[in-house]
């Protein structure tokens, strides 16, 4: 080992510490007194105070006035300038240069068209490393995500800015994925490879499938109006409720009946089903047609497959549909009757039953004439009914005790109560006598208390109930 070595690896104790530093002060023991930097040799600090400290550039080209801090800069100069002389020359174009480095930087830059330095975020190369730094500043990090400097669109990931790149911009199609083209193919063929595991539901695209279980099965709604506190699993649909419950804008107008819309798509399925008469959705089952897909969905999960997926918290009885169970609750269990009647000061529970009400009672209007028989209804619960029962005779609602059939369900239940439950709801004031059905107890007090007795005998007088 050679004795520079062993001084080097020698370890100062805390003891030793002060004589060590009076024996590194030894060996430089000139000075500067500017700014306290110490050198070994004279020679030494006074090239430093000339070169550092004094401003004055002392070594001057006698040709052409040029002043430098060193004299090798000088020399160089010289060589350079005055006497033409450049050692290097580049073999394709014979161009001379002063310094073997300065020829390489030519060679690599201008005739091999080198780009040595590739960004790690999205491949592109450059010349020289300041120039692929101040790439990564500008577009990897005050953008924080991966731009693309041609047309200015943002990716998520490196591996998409690549591929947008070379088959966007450099026009390749020799690439095995390219993301676009086999969107496309899979929204055309009609793809769905995700299917959910709750409802077995299908999706074409992962991320919708995700939507669709945060959504519909956890119940999750993340997006509340600051107004009525009314949540929503999407962003755009808090936008449009507000827009049109909170803002009323209704921008969608037709023009053959000028009824106004807050959504384009109540505006075609208005124009479609109002204007057109069209029912495209129709029943395998029953072929009964219907003008929405979703009431034909709902129509097959009630009535065919008799789903009542919700259910009432307080009483546990089932619905067909979550918005019969809140109006259940209101109207039954808080007693909220909120629509009254203008004319007879009658409340009702639902929106429906009130306007309902008004045309039967008070407008006396019957606007569903029946294709058949041309009786006429005053709405079309009444006329479906009626084409059932009468025209078709329908009778879907069959008792699982007796095996009687009925052609509505009220009249299923109430048969059910009365025979096989043995309910009796309707009291006699008079006599206490109890019935089943309202009807018969009218009967029985026209003509047991009021003795009326409504038909005649045409052959000896006499009159019976």
């Amino acid at each position: 080992m050679k004795k520079s070595e062993g001084k080097s690896e020698e370890v100062v104790s805390e003891d030793d510490s002060s004589k060590h530093e009076i024996d590194v002060f030894n060996e430089k023991p000139h000075i500067f007194d500017i700014c306290q930097e110490a050198f070994t040799q004279e020679s030494s600090m006074l090239m430093h105070r000339d070169t550092i400290h004094n401003e004055q550039n002392n070594f001057a080209c006698d040709k052409c006035a040029m002043t430098f801090e060193f004299r090798s800069h000088l020399s160089r100069h010289q060589i350079s300038e005055h006497k033409s002389r450049k050692n290097f020359a580049s073999k394709e174009y014979g161009k001379k240069f002063m310094k073997k480095l300065s020829l390489i930087t030519h060679q690599k830059l201008v005739h091999k068209d080198r780009k040595d330095f590739t960004c790690n975020k999205c491949e592109k190369k450059f010349e020289n490393k300041s120039t692929l730094l101040k790439h990564k500043k500008i577009f990897h990090e005050i953008f924080r995500d991966y731009l693309c400097e041609k047309c200015a669109q943002r990716f998520e990931s490196k591996k998409s800015l690549v591929t947008h790149i070379k088959t966007v911009h450099d026009g390749r199609k020799d690439l095995k994925f390219n993301r676009c083209e086999y969107q496309l193919e899979r929204v055309h063929k009609g793809w769905k490879d995700y299917v959910c595991d709750n409802c077995e539901k299908k999706f074409g695209d992962r991320s919708n499938l995700r939507t669709h279980q945060k959504i519909v099965h956890e119940g999750r709604k993340d997006y509340a109006c600051d107004k009525c506190e009314k949540k929503f699993g999407f962003k755009k649909n808090l936008l449009l409720h507000q827009k049109t419950v909170h803002e009323g804008r209704k921008d969608y107008v037709c023009d053959l009946c000028e009824k106004k819309f807050g959504q384009k798509s109540n505006l075609l399925t208005h124009q479609k089903t109002v204007h057109e008469g069209r029912k495209d959705h129709a029943c395998d089952k029953c072929e009964k047609k219907f003008k929405q897909n979703s009431k034909l969905i709902r129509h097959q999960q009630t009535v065919h497959e008799g789903r009542k997926d919700f259910a009432c918290d307080k009483c546990e009885k089932k619905f067909r549909q979550k918005s019969n169970v809140l109006i259940h609750q209101q109207t039954i269990h808080e007693g909220r009757k909120d629509y009254e009647c203008d004319n007879c000061e009658k409340k009702f529970g639902k929106k429906s039953h009130l306007l309902y009400h008004q045309r039967a009672v008070h407008e006396d209007r019957k606007d569903y004439p029946c294709d058949k028989c041309e009786k006429k209804f005053t709405g079309r619960g009444p006329l479906n009914k009626h084409q059932k029962l009468v025209h078709e005779g329908r009778k879907d609602s069959a008792c699982d005790k007796c095996e009687k059939k009925f052609g509505d369900l009220s009249n299923l239940k109430r048969h059910q109560n009365i025979v096989h439950n043995g309910c009796k709801n309707f009291a006699c004031v008079n006599c206490e006598k109890k019935f089943g059905q309202k009807v018969h107890l009218l009967h029985h007090q026209k003509a047991v208390h009021e003795g009326r007795k409504k038909y005649a005998c045409d052959k000896g007088g006499k009159r019976n109930n």
